[in-house]
């Protein structure tokens, strides 16, 4: 069965066989493992996955796709498809006896950021991620402060996860192929955080916020939240842009601002 790529699902099918491996390879399925896939597409990693591991949920929102998979899984292993938006899917409904799931997928583009942030929701019954992402993106998430890059996916994924970018994809990888790169990215979700917030909601709040005025000093980015006094107070420099500020930072604004509220 033939299955033309679909652009209003961001469709790129990965066919290049030691991409394919090298990625596989980095998942490391175990047959113990509590494993979900996202965006199966047309399988390329889901029946190398499904053959180690001998079971395997899959999260796909094209529902012709589905008598593809189910067809060429049957001599893998045990297949179960979940029909559903992934954006909208309850990943914790996956979660039996205790276990932690390891997430993986080749990420439509045009979701990539929002379906980040809807898994860090269900991030305390993750165990690990390997996500396929446009290159500038997984950049983007590993950067670190003082960085062009560094910003609110950044300060995001690193409150939730230790985040790793393992290596470059190339476009002639997919049919079709895209005009952009790709890279892996390996996110591990932290079992204890290296800075809390009190108030998760403010800190996406507070970050969001700082980095739409990225061009803008601290005390002007976050003049509606507390004011030049107040940052001198919490040792940040308010003369600074809110690109230079550290994730502890970040968390110390926040924090600061959730008891003043409460």
């Amino acid at each position: 069965m033939k299955h033309q790529a679909r652009k209003r699902f961001g469709q790129n099918f990965l066919q290049d066989h030691s991409v394919i491996q090298r990625i596989v390879a980095a998942i490391n399925p175990q047959p113990s493992d509590a494993l979900v896939e996202i965006g199966p597409g047309l399988g390329a990693l889901t029946y190398p996955v499904l053959e180690i591991a001998g079971k395997l949920d899959v999260v796909e929102l094209d529902r012709d796709i589905i008598p593809i998979l189910e067809s060429g899984a049957a001599e893998h292993g045990a297949l179960t498809i979940h029909s559903a938006d992934a954006l909208k899917f309850d990943y914790q409904t996956l979660v039996t006896d205790n276990s932690q799931l390891k997430v993986f997928g080749n990420l439509p583009y045009n979701i990539s950021t929002p379906l980040i942030f809807h898994l860090f929701k269900s991030a305390e019954v993750i165990a690990e991620m390997h996500f396929m992402l446009q290159k500038e993106v997984v950049q983007r998430m590993v950067a670190k402060p003082g960085s062009k890059q560094f910003g609110r996916l950044s300060v995001m994924t690193q409150y939730f996860c230790n985040a790793n970018s393992l290596f470059i994809v190339p476009a002639s990888a997919f049919r079709p192929a895209p005009k952009v790169e790709s890279a892996i990215v390996r996110l591990k979700p932290y079992k204890i955080k290296p800075f809390i917030a009190e108030n998760e909601v403010l800190l996406g709040q507070v970050v969001t916020t700082a980095f739409n005025y990225r061009r803008k000093t601290l005390r002007n980015a976050l003049k509606s939240y507390l004011d030049e006094a107040q940052l001198i107070e919490l040792n940040i420099d308010p003369k600074v842009r809110p690109e230079t500020l550290s994730l502890e930072q970040f968390v110390r604004i926040t924090n600061y601002l959730s008891k003043s509220q409460s």
